[in-house]
């Protein structure tokens, strides 16, 4: 677990310091959102073969290979501070480490169901994908808390590029030492003990699973809107004259209040079985706080309650997607874990890569008025303050769509629980059976 929350906390960390990534590397901000965009682009083919190394390789090797390809990426992007490399060269590199890390990240996201499918019984599972699937956002907390306060110029980049390195190569020798098994000695509930549907047979299953589809489309979706927010969060309050520390915080909020979410949620599907209930719950009210925090981000001196919203749109927000993941298994077993978690995965990546790419293209100049006033971003150059207005009236438009669809169209049937439960009552009644023969 611990390799998972090491590989996830340097992958966004440019996020928060936008503005002096643009000008270390002598980009335009376009640019450097594609340093964020190319996660999104490398994982769409990556993610195929990742889901079928998991289900046919296992665990133990799928997680050590993404852990060494992190670190790579991370070594490449380090190259980019010497001076042997030329400003020209620069950002191609960058962006090559970037496409190696990003196509380890596709394992690292796809293997939390996994891991509580094979190594937990069946009341944990819920929680124990909370717990992997959180690890990414843990990391992401940290970068967001980390990259503006080391960061204090452009050349500071250079320092955060190795700190970044260091965690990742502590990452892959977590994974080495202390991953040594792909699945546990005595399987821990009667799933664990079958045998999952083979790759392209699943695949082939899934194509008739509308309940499956609505929740790729929904849950994908809120992945991708996730991504856009988390991207742009500067870029939408620097105008209104929110500074670098301030964005830093309101990501580190959303995603504290998430986690706690999460493992809240976690608890009451692990509990109750009630992951269809619990999803669309979270769906509604993190919709309606993601509208409030668009609305409140309009406006200046709105500290207060900026944070608030948004910290509450991480909390209901992020108690979706473990829940999700838990439910996707459910309705598609005996599909493995893999394959049905991974394809929601990639549907929030190629959503998100849509999204922001459409963002950044509406996106108008300020207003003369706007201009005019005081802002925390800088003017001219490779970093122009825009009005994201009709952006996030775009999310939010496409939040209220997922909401309604997975509220009012999708429905579950748990078929993983209902085959555990026929198989305890088959192994009760020959328990039975062989007590009354003897």
């Amino acid at each position: 677990m611990a390799s998972f929350i090491y590989y996830s906390s340097y992958q966004f960390y440019k996020r928060s310091v936008t503005d002096k990534t643009a000008h270390y590397y002598k980009k335009s901000i376009m640019e450097v959102n594609w340093l964020s965009l190319v996660f999104l682009v490398a994982s769409v083919p990556s993610g195929f073969f990742a889901s079928w190394m998991l289900d046919t390789i296992g665990l133990r090797a799928s997680i050590i290979f993404a852990a060494w390809l992190n670190l790579i990426g991370c070594l490449l992007r380090n190259i980019t501070i010497f001076n042997f490399v030329s400003t020209e060269s620069k950002y191609p590199v960058l962006l090559t480490g970037q496409i190696v890390a990003a196509c380890g990240q596709t394992f690292i996201m796809f293997t939390p169901a996994k891991v509580a499918a094979l190594w937990f019984a069946d009341s944990q599972r819920a929680l124990a994908t909370t717990v992997a699937s959180m690890s990414n956002p843990l990391g992401i907390l940290a970068a967001n808390l980390m990259s503006p306060y080391i960061v204090k110029d452009k050349n500071d980049i250079s320092i955060l590029l190795w700190i970044c390195s260091a965690i990742s190569l502590l990452g892959v020798l977590m994974s080495m030492i202390f991953v040594r098994k792909s699945i546990p000695p005595t399987p821990p509930s009667p799933s664990a003990a079958s045998q999952s549907e083979p790759f392209f047979i699943g695949i082939k299953k899934l194509r008739k699973n509308g309940a499956f589809w609505l929740l790729t489309l929904s849950v994908g979706g809120g992945l991708a809107l996730f991504t856009a927010y988390t991207t742009f969060l500067e870029q939408i309050l620097c105008p209104q004259n929110y500074d670098n520390n301030f964005a830093g915080l309101s990501g580190a909020l959303m995603i504290a209040f998430g986690i706690v979410g999460a493992f809240v949620a976690g608890l009451i599907a692990d509990k109750t079985k009630k992951f269809s209930e619990v999803t669309k719950i979270g769906f509604c009210l993190s919709t309606l706080f993601s509208i409030a925090f668009v609305q409140l981000a309009r406006f200046r001196g709105q500290d207060v309650l900026i944070a608030a919203s948004i910290a509450l749109f991480g909390c209901f927000g992020f108690a979706i997607y473990p829940t999700a993941l838990e439910m996707a298994v459910e309705i598609t077993y005996p599909v493995a874990e893999a394959t049905s978690t991974g394809l929601i995965f990639l549907s929030g990546q190629i959503q998100g890569i849509i999204i922001m790419l459409i963002a950044q293209f509406i996106a108008q100049p300020l207003s003369a008025h706007d201009a005019a006033l005081p802002k925390a971003c800088p003017q001219g150059g490779s970093f122009d303050p825009q009005d994201w207005t009709i952006p996030n009236l775009m999310v939010n438009g496409l939040g209220v769509f997922y909401c309604v669809v997975i509220t009012l169209l999708f429905h579950a049937k748990y078929k993983r629980m209902n085959a555990e439960m026929m198989a305890k009552a088959k192994s009760t009644l020959n328990g039975k059976l062989h007590s009354a023969v003897n």
